[in-house]
């Protein structure tokens, strides 16, 4: 499996409970694994925070006055530079735990698809077309049952 270069940051107060950064790195390894095909390495950063931070990101990026479950913040380097940045996610705790009471799933399974689904953004995946909703719910299938977990949808 390719390396990946995981950069784990814990911006929330409450730190108990969280997923350890080996899960967040098999998450992101096996994502970036799925559909990334060259043998270099990759950094990511993983940034978990409160409400309030993501608040204020999904206001600048989104225009929503919400918080929201999950950023992905690209990175692309000028031509002239070589970087294995692949870009930043920032996942808010709360939504993330609301969201798994609310639609009955266990937290370490929503975490995972949290942070595939956030992945799959930063190589390039969207869901804003039809089509291209087929392909990304059909890509974190694939990788969520790989990974031992039920289909997310």
């Amino acid at each position: 499996m390719r390396s990946i270069v995981l950069n784990l940051q814990l911006a929330c107060k409450k730190k108990q409970g969280l997923p350890k950064k080996k899960d967040f790195l098999r998450w992101v390894q096996c994502a970036v694994s799925s559909c990334y095909h060259q043998k270099n390495s990759k950094e990511i950063t993983v940034r978990i925070v409160d409400k309030a931070e993501s608040r204020i990101l999904a206001m600048i990026y989104l225009g929503k006055n919400q918080p929201t479950n999950v950023l992905s913040f690209h990175f692309t380097a000028p031509p002239e530079i070589k970087s294995s940045l692949l870009g930043d996610l920032v996942i808010c705790r709360q939504v993330v735990e609301f969201e798994a009471r609310q639609q009955k799933k266990k937290l370490e399974s929503h975490w995972a698809h949290m942070t595939i689904h956030g992945s799959l953004h930063l190589l390039g995946f969207n869901h804003i077309l039809d089509r291209e909703v087929l392909t990304m719910e059909s890509l974190e299938i694939k990788i969520m049952h790989k990974l031992g977990y039920l289909n997310p949808y």
